[in-house]
């Protein structure tokens, strides 16, 4: 599968947000990652619509790849849409069950958005998550490798057995990983089965960003 690094916004110089975005796309970046944080579901506060709207009116081609930590995704749906993100991921843990679950997927689906789960660093691969992978209404799943809600924590090794419990039954979906993710974690991540990589502070920090994601694309392209 194609390997995809996706820098993640929230770990950059938000008063050079467009110059910065500019900058790691330019050095072989694939997407933008997008962090919306509601102050509810996770502590800590971010992005919304709005800066997605205002990245896309700079960035008409890109790929915005959308994680949404929040309460009540199903009523973000439209606001996202219209602000021109590529894909919504929410989080698994926000659905009380199966029939809210698929109702939001094919929500996003009929706003011609792919759609993306995510699951907590302690949550299982349910059987309700289980149901729409196997009906093929999910594009993207994302382990966090991480407690979600804030950059530069230390990535969790134990996560790596739900990337290859999906990529071992599911050999065509994407898996994204979040969350310290470095230099050596990403190769942990790529034999695990994870193709979708976001890394936060390792390239924003680096103090040569064009060689660290060109090492990085090195790294998962000669991997397994």
């Amino acid at each position: 599968m194609r390997k995809i690094i996706a820098p993640s916004i929230l770990n950059c110089d938000l008063a050079e947000l467009r110059q910065e975005c500019e900058q790691v796309l330019g050095f072989g970046a694939h997407w933008l990652h997008l962090d919306i944080m509601d102050g509810h579901f996770v502590s800590n506060l971010s992005v919304g619509p709005g800066v997605v709207k205002s990245l896309r009116s700079h960035f008409p081609s890109v790929y915005f790849d959308c994680h949404l930590m929040v309460s009540a995704p199903e009523n973000w749906v439209g606001a996202f849409a219209d602000a021109g993100a590529s894909s919504f991921t929410f989080h698994l843990e926000t659905q009380p069950d199966l029939n809210s679950l698929e109702n939001l997927l094919v929500s996003i689906r009929a706003r011609s958005m792919k759609t993306g789960i995510a699951i907590k660093p302690s949550t299982a691969i349910s059987e309700d998550m289980l149901s729409v992978l196997n009906k093929g209404l999910v594009d993207l799943v994302l382990v966090m490798t991480v407690e979600p809600g804030y950059g530069g924590q230390k990535f969790m090794h134990d996560t790596m057995a739900k990337v290859s419990f999906i990529r071992e039954r599911f050999p065509n979906i994407d898996i994204e990983v979040d969350g310290g993710v470095n230099n050596e974690t990403i190769q942990v991540a790529n034999k695990a089965g994870a193709n979708v990589f976001v890394l936060g502070t390792y390239i924003f920090w680096a103090a040569d960003k064009q060689q660290t994601i060109s090492e990085l694309l090195k790294l998962v392209d000669s991997g397994i």
